[in-house]
């Protein structure tokens, strides 16, 4: 059961291959979405001080139908935050308005803040953030740190001047959007990619050559999607708040021919995401 599989950090740590991602998901109902999860076999919650939603995160795992350590939860640091102080702050915030002794994971959100997104370097910024992190990890607050939609140059300034390697990045990847130089590259350093967005935000749902390679194993697009990402080596962490799709995102028992992974490698990649273009990383760079 994929639920129950699990990739091994450079720290060693265990992290579920599939997690539920909560972007989107109301405060006020998170909590009730976490509990679902946990129930139906989810160990591994993804959540962002962006999301506005730690709280009720926090409320569904101290809430939830197992004890605590056995939940692998993460959250991600404001992408606005690029000095020492202020990330020092935004982790002990963060435990605080989870209701936690610790965290399992908290990464960067984005080497940029997002009016900046892709557009200057912040180095200086992100090693002082990423000082407050690894302080946090040595000190046991967090069980891991990483980084979030970071590219190579962005991974080679923390790896050069920090004293923590990251752990993970997580990156917008899915089937018609697939960053295979930036995967492999994370993957050469010891990073392990996450992926976010496994279903392209719905916007592959509709696309007949996913469709008829998802039929040939009578599963559903979003079933194909995810474990086109898990085959790849990656974590997937589609975001849900309903039940019935949670279940179905884990009932992944098949596995895609090599023929069909190289077909779905080389989809057309989509050309714009709708309502959701108006975000940064679904934007199309300059």
């Amino acid at each position: 059961m994929i639920l129950q599989e699990t990739y091994t950090l450079n720290n060693g740590l265990k992290i579920p291959k599939l997690g539920l991602g909560t972007w989107m998901i109301d405060d006020a109902e998170v909590a009730d979405a976490v509990r679902a999860a946990v129930d139906l076999g989810y160990r591994h919650i993804d959540t962002a001080q962006a999301y506005q939603n730690e709280r009720g995160v926090g409320e569904g795992v101290r809430n939830a139908s197992v004890p605590r350590e056995e939940l692998f939860v993460t959250t991600k640091l404001d992408a606005g935050i690029k000095n020492y102080e202020d990330a020092v702050a935004a982790i002990d915030g963060s435990l605080e308005k989870m209701g936690l002794d610790y965290i399992d994971m908290m990464i960067i959100h984005s080497p940029q803040p997002w009016d900046s997104f892709r557009k200057g370097d912040f180095f200086e910024g992100n090693v002082a953030a990423w000082k407050a992190m690894e302080e946090a990890y040595e000190a046991g607050k967090l069980k891991a740190i990483g980084v979030s939609n970071f590219q190579r140059k962005d991974l080679d300034n923390l790896i050069e001047n920090g004293t923590v390697k990251p752990m993970v990045n997580q990156i917008l990847a899915h089937i018609s959007n697939t960053p295979f130089d930036l995967i492999k590259y994370t993957e050469s350093k010891g990073i392990q990619v996450e992926a976010y967005s496994p279903i392209g935000h719905g916007k592959i749902l509709d696309n007949e050559e996913i469709k008829e390679v998802a039929d040939k194993y009578s599963v559903s697009v979003p079933q194909l999607s995810i474990r086109y990402c898990i085959q790849l080596g990656l974590i997937a962490l589609p975001k849900t708040a309903n039940p019935d799709h949670m279940k179905s995102n884990a009932d992944l028992d098949f596995e895609i021919s090599a023929e069909d992974m190289e077909t779905l490698k080389n989809a057309a990649p989509i050309e714009h995401y709708g309502d959701a273009s108006d975000f940064p990383v679904y934007a199309k760079e300059e």
